[in-house]
């Protein structure tokens, strides 16, 4: 009987410690992304350093080619009073240590939208590679063939916007490929 009861607080216990590493995982993906849009906006370098991991790659087109960007080029790059852009987080999703995400910085007359790969790293997420392109302000991220809602109505780790149902599932004997 006492056997059961240690059973059943182990069992309680690891399912606790499951639920508040996801909640974790939740809060230090959205401190890097936060790490990097604020750290941009205000021209913090510290912060955009903390978001960054030192290998990370940058990269968009420029004339037709792929530009590539150093992380270091990139963060020194950003003036010393900020980029004052006004940032969103449209969404992002990760499974075990790999994540992704997007951000949009606008600018009075256009946004930067991001796509950002994130890996944890050491127990620490950082963004490892970033794609970007510059839009029109008014031009909406689109995700599956659906234009993406504002991500004041995402909630956190969800893309399915409200009241849509999410993409079925693939049947067990699909190997994805």
């Amino acid at each position: 009987m006492k056997c059961n009861k240690l059973l059943l607080a182990f069992i309680l216990l690891l399912g606790f410690s499951v639920k508040v590493s996801a909640q974790s995982d939740d809060d230090a993906i959205k401190e890097t992304l936060y790490n990097y849009l604020d750290g941009g906006a205000s021209g913090d370098s510290a912060k955009l350093n903390r978001a960054f991991h030192y290998a990370a790659n940058l990269r968009s087109l420029s004339n037709g080619r792929i530009a590539e960007i150093p992380v270091k080029k990139f963060i020194a790059s950003v003036p010393a009073g900020g980029a004052k852009w006004k940032s969103n987080i449209v969404s992002y999703s990760y499974a075990g240590t790999a994540g992704t995400a997007v951000t949009e910085e606008e600018f009075d007359t256009f946004k930067y939208v991001d796509f950002l790969n994130l890996l944890k790293i050491n127990g620490e997420w950082k963004i490892v590679s970033r794609v970007f392109s510059k839009v029109d302000k008014g031009t909406l991220v689109a995700a599956n063939g659906i234009t993406a809602p504002a991500a004041n109505t995402l909630k956190a780790g969800n893309t399915t916007p409200a009241g849509k149902k999410p993409a079925a599932k693939p049947k067990p004997s699909d190997d994805g490929w």
